[in-house]
C-alpha cells in the first residue's frame, strides 16, 4: 500500500509540476497532499523585484479546476480571517495550466518552515514538550481561535497536524504557531435562527467533542474542547485519549458520544495546566469556557505575545525540505470521518464529571460563578437527536 501510495504521489507532483506556476511565482518540491488537493512549495521569479506582496516562499495549495470546490471554499474563508497574525496568511489565488492544457486552481498561503505542531511533539517521544513552550503556543493558538470565532466562523478540525509554526524573525530559532487548513470550517448558526444540524461529522475524531459526535452539532465550544485535546498533547506528547491498538474509530466516537468519560489529566502537569484543561473538557458545552475566556487563565494570561514579528525571511535556497514533513504525514489535511452515528447525549451531566477527590477540581459552585457569562454566548443545544448521514 505505501508503494503505491508513493506511486500515486509522484504522479500527482509529476503532473502538476508540468505547470511552472503562476505569473510572478514558480511552483517547488511537493510538500504535502490531502483529499482536496496537493501541496507544493512556490517561490518567487523575480526575488529581486520591488512587488513586495509575495514573500521570498510561499506554500501553495492546488487542485484540478473541477475538482477544486473545497479548496475555493477554504479560500471564501481565508478572505474573512485575513489581518489575524496567528492565522496562516493567503497572499491570493491563481488559476494556471500545464503543458497538455489542464487547469488548476491554487491559494498561495505563508509557508511554515518549522512544519507542523504534530511534528514537534513527536520529536518529544512521548515526552511532551516544556510547559513553558506549551503556554506559548497555547496563547498563539487561543488568540488564532478567538478571532475565528469572532468573524462567525468554526474551525470544526482543530489538531495539532492543522497548527504551522511560522518562523518568528524577531527571535532566532523560535517559531509562532498559526491556525491553518480552513478546508473543513463552516459559519457559525446564530442565536436567533433555528438551530441547523450537520447530518456530516467534520472533522477528526481523536479531537470530536461530545455535542459533535452526538447531535452532529459543531459550534464554537466545539472548537475549545478540540484545543483542550490539542493541549494535553502538548503536554504529555500522547493522543488525549489513550486508545489500545485494538480500538476501532467507532468505539472511540461511541466512548466520547457517551460523554461519560473524559480525557485524563496527568497528575505531574502544573495547577495552572490542569485548570485550563478543565475548563476545555466540560460535557455540556453551554458550560464550556469560550476563546475569549480562557485568554484570561492564569495559564496562559501572562505570555507577552505583543510587538513579535512572525515573518518568514526565507528564500527558496535556504529551505530544507526534509524537515517541513513529518514522515509520510500530510501536514495540511487528514481524512475526516464521515459516517452515521447515533447516541444520546448525557442531559443530567452539565459540568465536567470529575471526582471531588481530584486535585485542583472545579466545582460545580465554580462553575455556575462562569455560567452567565457563558450563557451570553452559548447556543442551545437539543439534548437528544438521531441523525442519518445523508447524501
Amino acid at each position: 500500500m505505501k508503494r503505491k501510495a508513493k506511486h500515486i504521489e509522484e504522479e500527482e507532483s509529476m503532473k502538476c509540476n508540468n505547470n511552472n506556476g503562476g505569473v510572478a511565482w514558480s511552483r517547488g518540491p511537493l510538500i504535502g497532499r490531502g483529499g482536496f488537493g496537493s501541496v507544493y512549495l512556490a517561490s518567487l521569479k523575480n526575488p529581486k523585484s520591488r512587488n513586495g506582496y509575495y514573500p521570498p516562499v510561499m506554500a501553495v495549495k492546488s487542485a484540478e479546476v473541477s475538482a477544486s470546490c473545497s479548496l475555493q471554499k477554504e479560500k471564501e474563508v481565508f478572505n474573512c480571517l485575513n489581518g489575524c497574525p496567528f492565522i496562516i496568511k493567503c497572499f491570493g489565488e491563481e488559476t494556471t495550466s500545464n503543458k497538455d492544457g489542464e487547469m488548476f486552481y491554487n491559494v498561495l498561503l505563508e509557508y511554515a518552515s518549522g512544519g507542523n505542531l504534530a511534528c514537534l511533539i513527536k520529536k518529544s517521544d512521548g515526552v511532551g514538550l516544556p510547559e513553558l513552550d506549551v503556554k506559548r503556543h497555547t496563547r498563539s493558538i487561543l488568540e488564532g481561535i478567538c478571532y475565528i470565532h469572532s468573524r462567525g466562523y468554526v474551525h470544526c478540525d482543530l489538531k495539532p497536524e492543522n497548527i504551522l509554526l511560522v518562523s518568528n524573525s524577531a527571535k532566532a530559532g523560535e517559531f509562532v504557531a498559526k491556525v491553518g487548513d480552513f478546508g473543513l470550517a463552516k459559519k457559525s448558526e446564530k442565536r436567533n435562527k433555528k438551530m441547523k444540524i450537520d447530518p456530516y461529522l467534520r472533522g477528526t475524531a481523536l479531537y470530536m467533542a461530545p455535542e459533535t459526535v452526538a447531535n452532529h452539532v459543531q459550534e464554537p465550544p466545539c472548537d475549545i474542547w478540540a484545543l483542550g485535546c490539542v493541549v494535553l498533547e502538548m503536554l504529555t506528547g500522547k493522543p488525549a485519549w489513550d486508545l489500545k491498538p485494538h480500538v476501532t474509530t467507532e468505539e472511540l466516537l461511541r466512548k466520547i458520544g457517551d460523554g461519560y468519560e473524559l480525557p485524563k489529566i496527568p497528575s505531574q502537569i502544573s495547577k495552572d495546566a490542569k485548570d485550563f484543561l478543565k475548563r476545555c473538557f466540560v460535557a455540556n458545552p453551554m458550560f464550556r469556557f469560550t476563546a475569549e475566556m480562557l485568554l484570561d487563565e492564569p495559564f496562559v494570561s501572562g505570555v507577552d505575545l505583543d510587538g513579535v514579528e512572525f515573518v518568514e525571511t526565507l528564500d527558496a535556497e535556504s529551505v530544507e525540505w526534509t524537515v517541513t514533513l513529518c514522515g509520510t504525514d500530510d501536514e495540511f489535511s487528514d481524512p475526516s470521518v464521515y459516517e452515521e452515528w447515533s447516541f444520546t447525549s448525557d442531559e443530567g451531566s452539565c459540568f465536567s464529571p470529575w471526582s471531588d477527590d481530584e486535585e485542583g477540581i472545579t466545582s460545580d459552585v465554580d462553575a455556575m460563578k462562569h455560567a452567565s457569562r457563558v450563557e451570553a454566548n452559548a447556543v442551545q443545544y437539543p439534548a437528544t437527536c438521531t441523525i442519518t448521514t445523508g447524501a
